[in-house]
């Protein structure tokens, strides 16, 4: 399986240029070969949607979406969905132009300049889902820092997690250093789910925010298979074998003895005692 990280920058509330410059990225990775295409968080519409006038968000089953799979490969691309009556941080893979897949950010951040609970409703599910080349599960930025929905990923079949991300550095003094900590928190995942783990970051500038780069792709035991540079746009491919992941879960069955009995006590003493 053939992958590209398409480290892009997006125009902030220009939905049609950037499609644009996506069926552009698109057509060239389809010509270096590849079988997935994967843009950043929100990569059709920008981050700080609270700075656009308008309500520029997309149906996912808008057909300017599905077009961007007419070019051989299958994408996954960002966008600020129309719910009809709420709007979410979605992903949706697209493949032989249609729309197989569409991954609603389940955890929005609201710290620092962040604020995704003005723009956003949070999703309410997360399912792993099959395409022509893996078993395949969408963490969109934030959702890869709760620990418990890599893992949900994993039992739900998994063998390779997409990680759209708009992450930044210099929001305010003090301020974590998200590179590192994106390093460790990948890191950690690709070693205990035993998958692939495809991280595409955005680049450019809004505001504060200094959106850095460094997409890169973890095998399932931890090792960087390809990284992008920081800072500048990129388009980067990498070959998977799928299934490596199988073989590693062999290897090192950790996922095997899920204790969902456990899981589900634990959690309901927990919901009862006030905790949710």
């Amino acid at each position: 399986m053939r992958i590209a990280l398409a480290q892009t920058d997006c125009a902030l509330g220009d939905v049609t240029g950037n499609l644009e410059r996506a069926h552009r990225i698109v057509r060239r990775a389809a010509a270096e070969g590849a079988d997935l295409v994967v843009f950043p968080e929100l990569s059709l519409h920008g981050y700080a949607l609270g700075r656009v006038p308008e309500d520029t968000s997309l149906a996912a089953d808008d057909a300017r979406l599905a077009a961007l799979a007419a070019h051989g490969p299958d994408v996954l691309v960002g966008l600020h969905e129309d719910g009809r009556l709420r709007r979410y941080n979605a992903a949706s893979y697209l493949s032989d132009g249609s729309v197989l897949h569409t991954h609603r950010k389940l955890y929005l951040p609201n710290y620092l300049e962040w604020e995704e609970r003005k723009h956003f409703s949070p999703g309410h599910a997360l399912r792993a889902f099959d395409t022509a080349h893996a078993r395949v599960a969408t963490l969109i930025c934030n959702d890869a820092w709760q620990p418990m929905l890599p893992w949900l990923a994993a039992q739900d079949g998994a063998e390779v997690l997409l990680v759209p991300t708009n992450s930044a550095d210099g929001l305010a003094p003090g301020a974590v250093d998200t590179a590192v900590y994106w390093e460790d928190l990948l890191l950690n995942i690709a070693r205990l789910q035993q998958c692939w783990v495809v991280f595409v970051n955005r680049v450019g500038q809004e505001g504060k925010a200094s959106f850095w780069g460094g997409s890169r792709v973890l095998d399932p035991w931890g090792g960087i298979a390809a990284e992008a540079p920081r800072w500048e746009e990129s388009l980067t491919l990498v070959d998977l074998d799928v299934r490596a992941a199988r073989r590693r879960r062999r290897e090192m069955p950790l996922l095997e003895e899920a204790r969902f009995g456990l899981v589900q006590r634990e959690v309901r003493r927990l919901m009862q005692e006030g905790v949710d």
